[in-house]
């Protein structure tokens, strides 16, 4: 083995995944620059170093109800994550455990539901939506986005689920225990690095989703990634206002990753590994 080589070999693939990572974290730096600078100094890119103010969070606050906006992505994101894992569990264990017709078939259509974009669907669902007068609720958002979480949510569960030996689940038969109670109090514990990974990523996908709360809110329902259109019209783009938003839509998910990083990586491979 030639050390010298390893060592630039090394040094190459630190220098790419800088590089790498510069490039991923540069816009949001470029946001939070824009946020912190005046209305006039937003204009002029060349402006690096300058005295930073909070005028435009302080507007989004106090004129654009961004807290309104916070508190119900908040809802929409919990409800339909609880959901989605109670729902979708139940039927990844159905489909880890029980052997019928077309198994594997059944499984695939779950997922091809996943595949179907959000502008396909999302005239049909305005159209039934406004039928049943439920448009601009956080009930009309929290069935689409189980829509999408559920079929994720079965396909990520029936793998860890089947890591589950079947002697533990015959165990507790032999003391009584109903299925029900087997899936609760058995399966349900023992998946938990599961079950977090795959809430883990309902709730990202859930807080970033933009077309389903574009077109089925106006209002009182709307969710935070909606608020970019605030700052669009004839006179031009708020750019302060409008970073500041992305920031304030960024910067919890941002934090909550950083949390559960650590379950997020144990989960996974926990459903990769016997």
């Amino acid at each position: 083995m030639n050390p010298l080589g390893n060592k630039k070999l090394g040094l190459s693939t630190a220098a790419i995944l800088a590089i790498v990572c510069i490039v991923c974290v540069f816009p949001l730096f470029w946001m939070l620059i824009i946020s912190l600078k005046t209305k006039t100094q937003t204009y002029d890119p060349s402006i690096w170093f300058f005295s930073p103010t909070f005028e435009n969070y302080k507007q989004i606050f106090e004129n654009r109800h961004a807290l309104d906006y916070l508190k119900n992505s908040a809802i929409v994101v919990v409800l339909t994550t609880l959901f989605s894992i109670f729902i979708g569990g139940m039927a990844a264990y159905g489909f880890a455990r029980f052997e019928f017709k077309k198994k594997e078939n059944r499984a695939f259509w779950v997922l091809s539901l996943r595949m179907l974009p959000p502008m396909a669907s999302v005239i049909p669902i305005f159209v039934m939506a406004s039928m049943l007068r439920i448009l601009d609720t956080h009930f009309v958002l929290i069935i689409c986005y189980m829509l999408f979480n559920i079929p994720f949510t079965i396909w990520m569960m029936r793998s860890f689920f089947e890591e589950i030996p079947v002697a533990l689940e015959e165990a507790a038969f032999v003391d009584g225990a109903s299925r029900f109670q087997v899936f609760m109090k058995v399966i349900l514990p023992l998946a938990t690095p599961g079950l977090i990974a795959t809430a883990i990523f309902c709730i990202i996908n859930s807080w970033n989703e933009f077309v389903f709360a574009l077109f089925l809110t106006s209002s009182d329902a709307s969710t935070l990634p909606t608020t970019v259109t605030l700052f669009l019209s004839v006179s031009g783009v708020v750019w302060g206002e409008m970073s500041a938003i992305g920031i304030v839509t960024i910067l919890p998910v941002l934090l909550f990753a950083m949390v559960v990083q650590k379950y997020m990586i144990r989960g996974l491979t926990f459903g990769g590994v016997k």
